[in-house]
């Protein structure tokens, strides 16, 4: 049984004492989830998940679309608004001038702020991918009980072998390395 399950006899077996599942290296207990996870991130109140090892590449391409669209969304707005000012406003818009001013203003903040949101979780992602070190263990400042891959190998790690396929949020990555120190898994 203990081979099927991909472990070695007389390797050490970890239990977690919170939800009782074996717990693989690198697992953390999610305290929202009630379940462990594998290179957990963090859980992410906006999709209702943990972000780990098998989701992080959809996590990674969400934000990023998504700060691509607050960004273009923006610029929408700031020419809409420039071109209102330059023109007639009667010819700009259906509305009344101050509510076409006041609704530009609401979209071109809300744009700004979830370009701004998405980004910066975008940036914290990558830099994880890049350092080959998650978000828990950058905050607990674990030292690093793995051989770290190199920046090129993290990145396929988790979005597969290069292809254009990396930005499409439906291929899966297929697997990777084939020594007994990467772990080969499907999503």
């Amino acid at each position: 049984m203990i081979m099927q399950m991909g472990f070695q006899e007389g390797q050490v077996i970890f239990k977690c004492p919170k939800c009782c599942s074996i717990k693989p290296d690198r697992a953390h207990h999610c305290s929202v989830c009630q379940r462990c996870i594998r290179k957990m991130d963090h859980h992410c109140p906006w999709v209702n998940n943990c972000v780990g090892e098998h989701n992080q590449k959809y996590f990674v391409l969400f934000t990023f679309y998504i700060a691509t669209i607050s960004i273009h969304s923006l610029f929408l707005a700031v020419n809409q608004f420039l071109m209102c000012i330059r023109h007639e406003w009667k010819e700009c818009t259906t509305y009344s001038p101050p509510a076409t001013v006041v609704l530009l203003l609401f979209l071109m903040f809300e744009a700004l702020l979830f370009a701004i949101f998405t980004a910066v979780m975008l940036g914290t992602q990558v830099q994880a991918i890049w350092n080959d070190e998650t978000g828990i263990e950058q905050l607990k400042k674990e030292e690093a009980r793995w051989v770290k891959k190199s920046r090129w190998k993290s990145i396929q790690a988790v979005f597969g072998r290069f292809s254009l396929m990396w930005f499409s949020p439906f291929a899966k990555p297929v697997p990777k390395f084939k020594n007994e120190n990467d772990l080969l898994y499907s999503v």
